[in-house]
């Protein structure tokens, strides 16, 4: 487990590092520059065996005197390097202006221009160095730098992509958020938004080949459109390691030390075990948790009693697929909830899930009179009209319950439901089911970004869980975990952990299914969640190619194995 770290944070770690006098600011920028020229070695080995070009553009801030260190060092080996400089050398902040004089003794500096960039052939350097713009932008780039950007992008049709470096983010990109922020006025902007696929960024198909950031990844890395312009991501340390421990120890929340500004804390699941930080085990899990299997003296309803309600027949494989995912993940007992009609189907297809008619509320409130149920998943292949008329029995029952698919519409058809959903509840929508659940929530994510930080999932996420008054899962390759206190959690399909393969009919019953199965076994509903999404896409990446949502549930005890559950 790993937090993510605004840039608000990011900045309050720093200066916490600096105050105590134990590092400088030149330090901590020498530091950053190093570990830039350390991960390009790392990721182009061929590049440390000789001498090659670089091209490093700099901005107007401490991004910018990262830039002018990364060129320093590139020189020291021999290298040959041109810099640019966006702004006045006299407006720069105090250490990067000393890292523009160190520079200034080995080379020029030209001013950046689209114009003065493209002359004498300097689309030919080995590597270019994005360090305009990193954290904390708080607008966007806009006139002859927008214009500028665009080209580095692709639109001038020269490939700097493949050879592009970006310092902390690729410039333009806001880091709290992961969208790339478009100058006022938007109207020209939001024509090529509306030409490109949802969530395709701005600026091309990917911005960088190479985003090295510090200390921490940032929520933007994993956001949005950060995924696409950042190409990979690498996490350089800077020795701000006993402040940031300091951070994680502070319970909740970060207090912005300029600002006094209160900052909610969000975690991201990296790896398999668990953070041992006391202070984490309300957010994370470990799995020590999953290997409760079948201890001495324990029985199946040890394991929780999970009611998967079921829909008409010819309806009812999404339950199915849900059921099984419950029962694999290590629900003690699985029953579906069936239609009369449906039953004959149902009973040919499942063996080790037991079956109960539930027909109207009336049977279901009679069900839920076993108290040995104790989690309930609602709305895979329901149908709308037979999810609004189960749902205030299975809500009233303050059982654990997971609502996805049809009870979702269902609940945003009807605010009576909404107001009946309780902590135990989570909700699972996809980004169609956000909207109809959260409208006005949906629409402020959907505007575009002008100014940083912009408006995030995770923002939206949060809001909507505390307006539910239950926990969210967002769906998504950036699904997004939330409760409504405001704790979070990021569990991204990017990058290393790339999923490609759950883009198929049946894969979010499955997910609901996961969830419902660690609710069962008496998982709180953060963790359960949390860890569900986590484990659906590692079955996914352990499968791999030709996936289907059935694939899901037999791979997870190889997954299991794998991660260390006995």
């Amino acid at each position: 487990m790993s937090e993510l770290l605004t840039t608000a944070q990011m900045r309050a770690i720093e200066a916490a590092a600096i105050e105590s006098g134990r590092v400088t600011g030149l330090e901590l920028m020498e530091r950053a520059g190093a570990g830039v020229v350390e991960a390009i070695m790392e990721e182009w080995p061929a590049l440390a065996k000789s001498s090659y070009r670089a091209v490093v553009l700099c901005g107007p801030g401490n991004n910018g005197g990262d830039g002018f260190v990364i060129a320093r060092l590139l020189m020291e080996r021999e290298w040959e390097v041109q810099v640019f400089l966006y702004g006045a050398p006299e407006t720069l902040p105090p250490d990067a202006k000393t890292n523009y004089d160190l520079w200034c003794r080995l080379g020029d500096v030209l001013p950046l221009s689209e114009k003065d960039f493209r002359k004498d052939g300097r689309n030919t350097a080995d590597i270019y160095i994005d360090a305009i713009f990193g954290t904390g932008l708080s607008r966007a780039p806009d006139g002859e730098l927008a214009q500028f950007l665009r080209h580095l992008g692709g639109a001038g049709g020269d490939d700097y992509a493949a050879r592009m470096v970006s310092v902390d983010a690729p410039s333009g990109l806001c880091l709290d958020s992961g969208r790339v922020l478009v100058p006022p006025p938007p109207e020209a902007i939001a024509n090529l938004l509306d030409a490109r696929p949802h969530g395709a960024p701005v600026y091309s198909d990917r911005f960088a080949a190479l985003t090295v950031t510090f200390q921490s990844a940032k929520a933007g890395h994993f956001l949005a459109e950060g995924p696409a312009v950042c190409g990979k991501v690498v996490v350089k340390d800077i020795g701000l390691s006993d402040w940031q421990k300091r951070n994680l120890a502070a319970k909740g929340e970060t207090r912005h030390p300029a600002k006094g500004l209160r900052i909610p804390k969000l975690f991201m699941r990296d790896g398999p075990k668990g953070d041992a930080d006391p202070q984490l085990r309300h957010l994370t899990y470990d799995m020590a948790m999953l290997s409760k299997y079948r201890g001495a003296g324990s029985h199946k309803f040890t394991y929780g009693h999970a009611l998967v309600l079921c829909g008409a027949a010819g309806k009812t494989g999404a339950a199915r697929l849900a059921a099984r995912g419950a029962l694999r993940i290590g629900a003690g007992v699985v029953s579906l909830g069936v239609p009369a009609a449906a039953m004959p189907e149902v009973t040919a297809q499942v063996t080790s899930i037991m079956t109960a008619r539930i027909d109207s509320a009336e049977d279901l409130h009679e069900a839920l009179k076993d108290s040995r149920i104790t989690t309930l998943c609602l709305g895979p292949g329901m149908g709308i009209a037979r999810a609004a008329s189960l749902l205030p029995v299975a809500l009233r029952a303050k059982r654990k319950t997971v609502l996805d698919a049809d009870a979702l519409t269902a609940l945003s058809q009807d605010p009576a439901l909404m107001a009946l959903l309780h902590d135990d509840c989570i909700l699972t929508p996809h980004a169609g089911e956000f909207a109809r659940l959260f409208p006005q929530i949906s629409a402020r994510l959907k505007a575009l970004a002008i100014s940083g930080p912009a408006y995030s999932k995770v923002d939206a996420t949060r809001e909507a869980a505390a307006a539910a008054g239950c926990s969210v899962l967002y769906k998504g390759l950036d699904t997004v975990i939330a409760d409504k206190t405001g704790r979070a959690i990021l569990s991204p399909a990017y990058y290393s952990r790339a999923a490609p393969w759950l883009a198929t009919a049946g894969s979010g019953d499955v997910l609901a299914g996961f969830i419902t199965g660690l609710l069962a076994r008496g998982m709180p509903v953060l963790v359960a969640s949390e860890m569900g999404a986590y484990l659906h896409v590692e079955c996914a990446r352990s499968f791999g190619p030709g996936l289907i949502a059935e694939d899901l549930p037999e791979e997870l005890p190889k997954v299991m194995r794998a991660l260390g559950v006995a």
